[in-house]
């Protein structure tokens, strides 16, 4: 039951975690992608997983890895959002990597546009009290892009084994 509840909390906790922090502080802390690192490797041979499939997850990870690094030199994405793509991949496995990326290039495209879009109109005298809506609104600021991660591993993650393994009649209200 507790291997339960953490299979079915742990990694929508630290994405929705990591987007907040981003929409926030425009960082995203290192123990988010360790937390997520070590939450998996905790949690894959407690629920089961063999290892060739812990190994093809983590094969799934360090692509995701390269990839975002490769991205974060040519400074398109923060480092924090390599490390939790490379995470969420680890999590995901390439069984849903694709549709991740997907969803996370969509809503990170249209997260892009829209933040182009505000940001052209002067910021309300009332918000720009606020240190996160200004530094979010300002022209030189990049985006947080873990928003946008964490909203693509959200819509994906229902659909893993981690979540159709779980024996929800413990969680029925009876």
């Amino acid at each position: 039951m507790i291997i339960d509840i953490a299979r079915l909390m742990l990694f929508p906790a630290l994405m929705a975690f990591a987007a907040a922090s981003d929409l926030l502080t425009m960082t995203i802390p290192n123990r988010v992608a360790l937390g997520l690192l070590a939450g998996f490797f905790i949690l894959a041979p407690l629920s089961g997983m063999g290892a060739y499939d812990i190994l093809s997850h983590a094969g799934a990870g360090a692509l995701v890895l390269v990839v975002a690094f490769g991205m974060f030199a040519m400074r398109w994405v923060g480092g924090g959002d390599a490390k939790v793509a490379a995470a969420a991949g680890l999590w995901l496995g390439f069984d849903h990597l694709l549709a991740f990326l997907v969803f996370a290039s969509l809503f990170g495209g249209a997260l892009t546009v829209l933040l182009l879009q505000v940001r052209q109109w002067p910021l309300p005298y009332p918000l720009a009290s606020q240190a996160w809506i200004a530094r979010l609104h300002d022209k030189q600021a990049g985006v947080p892009y873990g928003i946008a991660l964490a909203l693509g591993a959200l819509l994906v993650y229902p659909e893993t084994d981690w979540i159709k393994a779980l024996d929800l009649a413990h969680f029925a209200m009876r």
